[in-house]
């Protein structure tokens, strides 16, 4: 790690390229990330009144954790972007992005950075704070540095960078009366002072005690109501709260539930919670898919059967509905069930007694039952399919669970929820989910509903990698950034459309290439791999590919 004259910082129209205005709908987004505009006297009106209220201790802590969290966010933009260049070249993406986010004027002094054994120091000039600038307008010339927010960022993106906790010191500041700022920075255990400096990016404050206290209220509350932890459902959206009302009016009843919607909406774990909120939550709760088991073993499966009652029978044995005695039958997909195994279902629902096959004898259960389906029984019955008796003795109770674009209120905390549980299920560490990734989440269709959705994130949690967000890529591959406007080099908005690019020129060089159209792909290709030095992700960004999209077209024309 030896010390050396800096080169000059590497363009940043690789990063420019990242902005997109799309006045049309009203967004800016940097890559995959939603960005806003906002008036530095927005940010000092808000720093003044947390100045008032809370105090410097605190509104310096809010601050810094505020610009830690821009900071993790821009890192992973780093290797992303500059996955082939050399190491002080990907990390002065985050100086970089912070002159283009306008925050402030940063100049590197000294880097010096091992990725191997996690060696850093460096220092940094900054000029044209607009923390430095507004906070000594307000409060006039400081004790101590004011940039919070900016070494917030610095100690986040170098944290997030380098893999571990890299924590920087101003150790001069505008806002003191210095004629510039400066900051240090270097892994959080090599500071004299870490402990002091560390309490900043914790959530020590007046506010994270008040969430702490909101967490106390809450246990203590779902000590009170226990069955309000087992539902294990996720929601706030209208439409999923008028179907929750429904079970949870049934719950505290015995009736017969059917619950109804399209597949993969989680009818399954609706009738769990239906379970968990009666009286017959500490009974067992049986779950049998009806279209899954053969129709010549649906009725010992129901009912049970004794020794030698078909041929294979060699012992006797219960069926779900004893299984279930005392607590809750789930029949999913009831309308798959066999014409003669209905009215046998039909039976046992009247009289509360089965009768295993091969036996005369009927023996009392208590079952509460729960079906489901995604079809349309009316229309069953109508076409001889189902049963008219069992029809009207099932659909007493109907619960519709509404689809997932119906509820796009409950996306995010549903791939929240799913993020938790499949980084515990794979042994991974929680992975952020873009902006452009919610975006992209809400506005899908959602044909598979809820079970699509936990596909797609436990996929993107499987192939999610250290310090980088998950993007809309990851869960939909192929998917393109908006459409609108960039920056370009003098900080002018440049329009890109298909019809800016100069498609004479391209014709031109596919007649002088000589091969034809195929020719001229090959030649890209492997211009775009050479460029990258073989890194085939780099080459796949550089054309707009995904890398198993790259992967294929090389393939594709090394065979022809």
């Amino acid at each position: 790690m030896a010390k050396a004259k800096l080169p000059p910082l590497p363009s940043d129209a690789d990063l420019r390229r990242l902005i997109h205005f799309s006045a049309g709908d009203g967004r800016i987004w940097l890559a995959g990330q939603r960005m806003v505009l906002i008036h530095t006297a927005a940010l000092g009106a808000l720093r003044v009144e947390l100045m008032h209220s809370v105090g410097a201790e605190q509104t310096r802590r809010c601050f810094t954790r505020a610009g830690f969290a821009a900071g993790e966010r821009d890192a992973a933009l780093a290797r992303q972007i500059r996955g082939s260049a050399s190491l002080y070249d990907m990390f002065v993406v985050g100086p970089q992005l912070h002159m283009l986010e306008g925050a402030v004027q940063v100049t590197p002094l000294r880097f010096e950075a091992d990725a191997t054994t996690g060696a850093f120091y460096g220092e940094f000039e900054w000029i044209h704070s607009w923390e430095a600038e507004i906070h000594k307008r307000d409060f006039g010339v400081q004790e101590h540095p004011v940039c919070w927010m900016l070494i917030g960022y610095a100690s986040g993106y170098t944290s997030a960078f380098m893999g571990q906790p890299i924590l920087y010191k101003e150790t001069s500041c505008v806002g003191c009366g210095d004629a510039h700022c400066h900051i240090v920075g270097k892994p959080q255990h090599e500071w004299e002072d870490a402990e002091v400096l560390a309490s900043y990016f914790k959530g020590g404050s007046m506010l994270s005690t008040i969430q702490e206290l909101q967490t106390q209220v809450e246990s203590l509350r779902l000590e009170i109501s226990p069955e309000a932890n087992k539902t294990q459902l996720i929601g706030q959206s209208d439409a999923f709260k008028n179907a929750y009302a429904l079970l949870h009016t049934a719950a505290s009843t015995q009736v017969t539930v059917l619950l109804t919607g399209e597949t993969g909406v989680g009818k399954e774990r609706f009738a769990r919670a239906l379970h968990a909120l009666s009286t017959r939550a500490d009974k067992p709760f049986v779950a049998i898919n009806c279209a899954a088991i053969p129709h010549d073993l649906i009725e010992s499966e129901l009912f049970g059967a004794e020794k030698g009652a078909y041929t294979g029978a060699q012992a006797a044995r219960s069926g779900r509905f004893e299984r279930a005695h005392g607590g809750t039958l789930f029949l999913d997909e009831i309308g798959e069930l066999p014409l003669q195994a209905q009215a046998k279902l039909l039976r046992v629902i009247q009289e509360g007694e089965v009768e295993r096959l091969g036996s005369t004898q009927g023996r009392k259960v208590d079952v509460r039952l729960v079906a489901a389906t995604n079809q349309d029984l009316e229309a069953a019955v109508k076409h001889g399919r189902f049963r008219a008796d069992l029809y009207y003795r099932i659909n007493v109770y109907p619960v519709l669970i509404p689809p997932l674009r119906q509820r796009r209120d409950d996306i995010e905390p549903l791939a929240q929820a799913m993020l938790d549980r499949f980084a515990v299920l794979h042994g991974k560490p929680v992975p952020m989910l873009t902006d452009h990734a919610y975006e992209a989440m809400r506005n899908h269709d959602w044909p598979g509903n809820v079970r699509e959705l936990e596909n797609l994130v436990e996929r993107a949690v499987i192939l999610s990698k250290p310090h980088r967000a998950v993007d809309a890529q990851d869960l939909f591959p192929g998917m393109s950034f908006p459409q609108g406007v960039s920056i370009d080099p003098k900080g002018q908005l440049a329009h890109h459309r298909p019809s800016a690019m100069n498609c004479g020129s391209l014709l031109e060089q596919l007649q002088d290439c000589g091969e034809g159209l195929e020719g001229l792909e090959r030649s890209l290709l492997h211009e775009a791999v050479d460029k990258a030095k073989g890194n085939l992700s780099a080459a796949a960004r550089m054309l707009g590919l995904t890398r198993a999209q790259l992967s294929y077209r090389l393939a594709r024309n090394q065979a022809s």
